[in-house]
């Protein structure tokens, strides 16, 4: 009867899966230099696309920067016309950023670029490890819903 390996600890698992992820995510970012932007300025812009309109402190606290920085980030996202402002319907005081369609759908075709190259890699795995690739992703879907305590 074949022996069971032991699974690894946790703190071994994490470090390999913070490694890949770093790796993997570097890798595919390649792919954002034909969007013509700095990776802080399309991050900031993937918020608004994917995550909808915020305020500036909003989207500086998403961003994990200062207001001043983001409000340099959006000027600049304002000037290539990514990025409009909007006034609260609820409080006129209040001022949304919103990504405008051509911010959208340059965001949009990076993402499929990403995507794309991802994909091409998963092909080339054979079925059973893109399975467990499959079950790793539920996994790690899992894992990043739950609240932090």
């Amino acid at each position: 009867m074949a022996a069971r390996r032991a699974s690894p600890p946790s703190g071994e698992i994490a470090q390999r899966l913070h490694a890949a992820a770093i790796h993997l995510l570097r890798r595919l970012r390649r792919q954002d230099d034909a969007m013509g932007l700095s990776a802080p300025r399309a991050s900031a812009l993937s918020v608004l696309v994917f995550a909808g309109p915020r305020t500036l402190g909003q989207l500086a606290a998403a961003e994990q920067v200062k207001p001043p920085t983001m409000t340099r980030l959006v000027a600049a996202l304002e000037a290539d016309g990514l990025v409009a402002r909007e006034s609260d319907p609820a409080d006129a005081r209040l001022v949304r950023l919103r990504a405008t369609a051509r911010g959208r759908s340059l965001l949009h075709k990076g993402r499929e670029r990403r995507l794309a190259v991802l994909s091409r890699g998963l092909a080339e795995l054979p079925a059973a490890d893109r399975a467990t690739l499959a079950r790793a992703a539920e996994l790690l879907e899992r894992l990043a819903a739950r609240d932090e305590t």
